[in-house]
């Protein structure tokens, strides 16, 4: 399915709102229309040649697109198609406890052109008439070449569920210390820019402490009740690129397992990391308070 094809047959947009972002510049999908049956649909997306926070990447002297990027478009897009297709009310909080992506970094090569994903829901249960759990598979090509595929899984749960999931965290968390906080250097963790840095520097004990700034107007656009996973997942990526530093490091392949939430409240959030059995793999792991949080395999492109 091309562009093309896309710009002719959508008739149906998609707001931040649909997306959970709230400024335009960060919603990264444009489009969605239904293919056959009532599990697939066709996503048009815009991935920007420059962004404050999802910047592209050098690769051996040529700008690729972060695939960090193509993981947030697609789960923008999964959350989108939940509401707009499948009406889930916005109330209805969403668990995420997976995510995959393998990317061909090659074929995302900045070049200005769209996106075009299709989402297939291969499991989709609901219980008491409400959506109750997910498994989404992705793939995306520009133009007819296959740049990515990947895959989510997320439970579902009403306001007094979750409230009872939560067991009373449910206040948006507190502002936290803002640029000024103290942070490993930009390049050793792939960024550019430190306000971007989401790792303090290392503990004795070889963890990095998760910077938490809820001021970043592109990872914390809304309030939250926890750190939300794409800050976690974001981090581990960079534990990963301060791990293979100075050699660097572009994440062509991933899988994050969500164990619990990353709480506001508590002792840190703390990031370990170590080279894979598999060359230019890295398994990061993140733990607070002395329970696990999430673990990450991340592979280099």
């Amino acid at each position: 399915m091309s562009g093309d094809t896309m710009r002719k047959t959508v008739e149906r947009p998609l707001s931040p709102q649909l997306c959970h972002r709230v400024r335009h510049e960060d919603t990264f999908p444009v489009e969605w229309r239904p293919l056959a049956g009532e599990a697939r649909f066709a996503v048009r997306a815009l991935w920007p040649d420059d962004h404050p926070f999802f910047a592209p990447l050098d690769r051996g002297g040529r700008r690729c697109h972060d695939p960090l990027l193509v993981a947030e478009t697609l789960r923008q897009a999964t959350m989108a198609l939940l509401h707009a297709a499948h009406g889930m009310p916005l109330s209805r909080h969403i668990l995420l406890s997976e995510l995959s992506l393998t990317c061909d970094p090659a074929g995302l090569a900045v070049t200005g052109g769209a996106a075009d994903m299709e989402i297939r829901f291969a499991e989709l249960l609901r219980r008491g008439g409400e959506l109750a759990v997910m498994r989404a598979e992705w793939t995306v090509r520009r133009t007819t070449r296959l740049v990515a595929t990947g895959t989510a899984h997320a439970r579902f749960a009403g306001p007094a569920a979750y409230r009872r999931l939560r067991g009373g965290r449910v206040e948006p968390g507190v502002a936290r210390p803002g640029p000024e906080s103290r942070r490993a250097p930009a390049a050793r963790t792939g960024r550019t820019r430190t306000e971007d840095v989401l790792l303090a520097p290392r503990d004795r004990d070889g963890t990095w402490p998760l910077v938490v700034d809820t001021g970043h107007p592109t990872l914390f656009q809304r309030p939250n009740d926890h750190i939300p996973g794409m800050v976690v997942l974001e981090a581990a990526r960079q534990a990963a690129a301060a791990t293979v530093w100075p050699r660097p490091f572009l994440p062509a392949a991933l899988r994050i397992v969500f164990h619990r939430y990353a709480e506001f409240q508590g002792g840190p959030c703390l990031l370990g990391a170590e080279p894979g059995r598999t060359p230019g793999t890295v398994r990061v792991t993140g733990h607070q308070d002395g329970e696990p949080v999430f673990s990450c395999a991340l592979s280099d492109g």
